[in-house]
């Protein structure tokens, strides 16, 4: 068990916390640096909070944090709808300056892009997504900016931006791969409407592959998407770093069972699972369904949104209270790869949490270790494990501080953690006599 003592920085090489920063200023070793962070225009979601964890660090540390959001669909541009509400949607995110940018609609008719949406109508997630990016017309300010030292880019469709704004200034690309993401486009396939003959999981890697070798160095969030990279890109340096997410609140908790998700296709398996073949055997457990996913089931499955609908409460602006008000967390995850950012967050509320092992992969850690954790492996011991958390009382505040899941998320999992980790990454590839050119190429 890896018990969050040490930083997994440089994937098989242990790095101690307390070595983790070791030149520069020890408070800010990044000052005086232009951070890039690209990353995909998404809110509302397990990557967001990791975007937003990113930010936070690299201005902790004490560098000039600028941030491009590319969006992933046409027509979602600087100045349109799309671009307010997500600035509206990402308060959270803090930087020096933000951009936006995406494809413009009229660029459909490019006949690359009619390309890749013919590939997408057959399940090829990975080809549209990089030409939706390519597509994307880069803010001039952007790319006329003088100084850049280091580029973080986001997902592998990304990559595009970054390898343009970098052109000929010679500033290292960091990448967070955020999972096989062929992987997940293939999970994604049989819910979704294709045309036959379907991409194949190889067609997908491969465009993801190919997309992700401009980067000098690959960070990986977990520790199968490490071992899997690795693997795949013997000759690429590979890094893993756990992903900060902001701690929630303890509390006292109350009467309410919780399940958090955000709307996206696993989250909607496990759910599925749980309303079909777990709530028959506790109909009157009081469990709320909170976050967007409500959105996936009146598309996928109404008529069983229809029976459950008095669990699903939606959208909620303030997690802190619907944590620290559950008498536990349910995690009934079944499908999916990465790790779960929903479980990170919910080791942070210390409340009691009922889960299968499924969701806590990739965190190198043994959940039946932690006291506060209860695993069913199957429909009836997760009702059990509900009938027996309803009788008993619920853990107080303080309980829940000292909690065996808050003390791993302080060490693994927390802004702390996180900020030691990629200033260890970081400040050795920002070597002080490289010269910045006036500006890159177009």
């Amino acid at each position: 068990m890896r018990d969050g003592s040490v930083n997994f920085v440089g994937y098989g090489s242990p790095v101690p916390r307390d070595r983790a920063v070791e030149t520069g200023s020890a408070a800010a070793p990044l000052q005086g640096k232009t951070v890039l962070l690209i990353h995909p225009a998404w809110h509302s979601c397990g990557s967001h909070k990791v975007f937003v964890a990113q930010a936070q660090a690299y201005r902790a540390l004490g560098a000039r944090l600028l941030e491009l959001a590319i969006a992933d669909f046409p027509g979602q541009i600087e100045g349109s709808a799309a671009h307010a509400a997500y600035l509206g949607a990402t308060q959270d995110l803090q930087a020096d300056r933000r951009y936006f940018t995406g494809m413009p609609l009229r660029a459909v008719l490019a006949p690359a892009f009619l390309r890749s949406f013919k590939d997408w109508l057959h399940g090829n997630y990975a080809a549209v997504l990089v030409e939706t990016a390519r597509l994307a017309s880069l803010p001039a300010e952007v790319m006329e900016l003088p100084e850049i030292d280091l580029i973080h880019c986001n997902h592998f469709f990304c990559m595009l931006a970054a390898v343009k704004v970098r052109g000929d200034r010679g500033c290292p690309i960091l990448l967070d791969t955020h999972d096989l993401q062929a992987r997940q486009f293939a999970l994604r396939q049989p819910g979704s409407w294709t045309l036959p003959p379907a991409a194949t999981y190889d067609s997908m890697l491969r465009i993801e592959l190919d997309n992700m070798a401009a980067a000098e160095v690959l960070i990986h969030l977990n520790a199968e998407e490490a071992a899997t990279f690795e693997q795949l890109m013997p000759d690429k340096r590979h890094v893993l770093i756990f992903p900060a997410v902001e701690p929630i609140s303890t509390g006292r908790g109350r009467s309410d069972i919780i399940i958090v998700a955000s709307a996206n296709y696993p989250n909607f398996l496990g759910i599925a699972w749980f309303l079909s073949e777990v709530m028959p055997h506790i109909p009157d457990a009081p469990v709320k369904i909170i976050g967007n996913i409500d959105q996936e089931f009146r598309r996928r499955a109404p008529a069983l949104f229809r029976e459950h609908a008095a669990s699903f409460a939606g959208y909620t602006g303030d997690l802190n209270k619907a944590y620290a008000e559950a008498a536990a967390v349910l995690l009934p995850v079944t499908e999916g790869f990465g790790i779960s950012i929903k479980t990170i967050e919910a080791l942070s509320s210390g409340a009691p949490l009922i889960a299968t092992e499924r969701a806590f992969r990739g965190m190198g850690t043994d959940p039946a270790q932690l006291a506060n954790v209860t695993l069913a492996s199957d429909a009836l011991e997760f009702a059990a494990a509900i009938r027996q958390v309803t009788q008993a009382n619920c853990l107080l505040a303080d309980d829940r501080m000292k909690s065996d899941t808050r003390r791993l998320y302080d060490r693994v999992f927390s802004p702390v953690a996180y900020r030691q980790a990629l200033a260890a990454l970081a400040k050795p590839l920002l070597h002080p006599e490289r010269k910045q050119v006036g500006s890159a190429n177009r």
